[in-house]
């Protein structure tokens, strides 16, 4: 009887989605029928919400005073405080470990080598990083990247080009792989060269591979069947660098201090006090991360570690903030996405706010095609040209790394010369060699390290670096837009 019963309750639920399935839908707007081949096929496609992309966490976005919580004890005077708003986005729960980029290099070392093998050997973190003149690391340049003992540390030795080449390559397996759970491309391990699955080139039906099965197509003047499109909402949106507001937020984690929206307890740290210590009764005065207490103490006393980590320790260490995110003070630093200025010299936007946009196009033929993809199979962009902006109101080139900050309306030395706006006007800004060192690639990197004291440790500090430098207490993690509500299910 309890068996006749479930199953009567499985029918149901059955009869229940199927209606709901063949519910008919009509145009809000023109009143005509959605999904119907025979008055043109304009397609409406399920969709719900966008789903978390793996190894990352859903930050809840909101408003936070960014900039510095703590007196400017290195007189940078690079932080001021402002309020932002950061918009709902998604983070990695780690950094990116040893592992995770050499499942990377593996990948470029299968489909590349034979043909491209600079593409593998442009890849590759720099070892070297860890040899210090007066210290014996060559260990650590033998084992600390490739040896399994090392697989979960974060990866270091990568530099803020290396890190977003890995971001676009994340992007590429993970809706590849959501593409073959759905039975819509076959698992292809024989991709080679330009014949590797890119998701814009696809996107561009320039992606011929291991088809399984094609989406109906509802438009009676198309083949009858398809690729997957962007209005599907099957892809994921692209793997790629926090912006240094977002990582900012993320490592505060105010979403634990707020009741209402009022912030009850203002953090120096990711977690709550002033004190580097956990008052957790469990773990009584243990260290809330990975970081060099004093000159020549980079772990404690034996018997009595104070971290238990000398050099970077395995991710997920220590405690998680509020967010669930591991390492957001210690460890090993991360870049972000911006370009490097001192935030005392320009007015950002107070929503997302980001400095390093180089708008860019895809290339296309005389008769307005895309451009077929390159050989490594990706598809070509451009930068914008003065023309295609000439009637715009929200930008007028495309290069806007210097907007108010080292461009003619900002230069007053160059307000009389022509061409102060292009090549060479950071430079004037920053004297660039001689009393600077910031140019158009120094990148924003934040977070304290394994080696910095805990000055550093909090989520205001910043520093730069060269774009294509790199160093041994560098890692990186990758975050995703949040498409839709900046809530899941709303």
């Amino acid at each position: 009887m309890k068996i006749k019963s479930v199953f009567q309750v499985c029918a149901l639920a059955w009869v229940i989605l199927m209606a709901g399935a063949c519910k008919k839908e009509n145009s809000r707007s023109t009143g005509w029928e959605y999904n119907n081949s025979k008055n043109g096929g304009f397609e409406k496609r399920q969709f719900t919400q966008q789903q978390t992309g793996p190894g990352l966490v859903f930050i809840e976005g909101g408003t936070f005073a960014m900039g510095n919580t703590q007196d400017d004890v290195m007189f940078e005077w690079n932080n001021s405080p402002r309020r932002v708003t950061v918009t709902s986005f998604y983070l990695d729960e780690t950094e990116v470990r040893n592992l995770d980029y050499l499942e990377y290099l593996y990948w470029l070392d299968r489909v590349y080598s034979l043909n491209y093998p600079g593409v593998y050997r442009k890849a590759l973190p720099d070892t070297l990083v860890w040899r210090q003149k007066l210290a014996y690391n060559e260990p650590l340049v033998e084992y600390y990247f490739r040896h399994p003992a090392y697989r979960d540390y974060p990866v270091v030795g990568v530099s803020w080009v290396q890190a977003n080449d890995y971001c676009q390559w994340r992007t590429d397996r993970v809706n590849e792989m959501i593409l073959i759970q759905r039975g819509i491309l076959k698992m292809d391990p024989d991709q080679s060269n330009e014949k590797n699955f890119n998701t814009e080139a696809y996107l561009a039906g320039q992606y011929e591979g291991a088809i399984d099965r094609l989406l109906p197509d509802l438009n009676p003047k198309g083949k009858g069947t398809r690729n997957v499109k962007m209005e599907d909402g099957i892809l994921l949106p692209q793997y790629r660098l926090p912006t240094e507001a977002e990582w900012e937020f993320a490592s505060v984690g105010l979403i634990g201090n707020t009741h209402y929206e009022r912030v009850v307890e203002r953090k120096n740290y990711p977690w709550n006090g002033n004190y580097v210590r956990t008052n957790e009764s469990r773990y009584y005065g243990s260290f809330m991360d990975n970081f060099k207490r004093g000159k020549g103490d980079y772990m404690g006393v034996a018997g009595n570690l104070n971290d238990g980590a000398d050099i970077p320790a395995a991710c997920g260490s220590y405690f998680p903030n509020d967010y669930g995110l591991y390492n957001m003070a210690g460890n090993v630093s991360e870049w972000v996405l911006d370009v490097y200025r001192p935030l005392n010299s320009y007015e950002v936007s107070d929503l997302r706010p980001f400095r390093g946009n180089v708008f860019k196009t895809p290339e296309r033929d005389a008769e307005g095609f895309l451009a077929p993809k390159d050989s490594l199979g990706r598809m070509k962009y451009r930068e914008i040209t003065p023309s295609e902006a000439l009637n715009r109101k929200n930008y007028r080139k495309a290069d806007n790394i210097n907007y108010m900050d080292g461009d003619f309306a900002s230069n007053l030395d160059n307000w009389k010369e022509t061409g102060a706006d292009s090549i060479g006007s950071t430079n004037r800004m920053y004297d660039y060699s001689i009393s600077s060192l910031i140019t158009d690639h120094a990148r924003v990197y934040k977070g304290g390290s394994w080696k910095d004291q805990a000055f550093y440790l909090s989520p205001g500090s910043r520093r730069f670096l060269g774009e294509n430098e790199t160093s041994d207490a560098i890692g990186f993690r990758c975050a995703m837009t949040r498409v839709g509500g900046s809530i899941p299910g709303k």
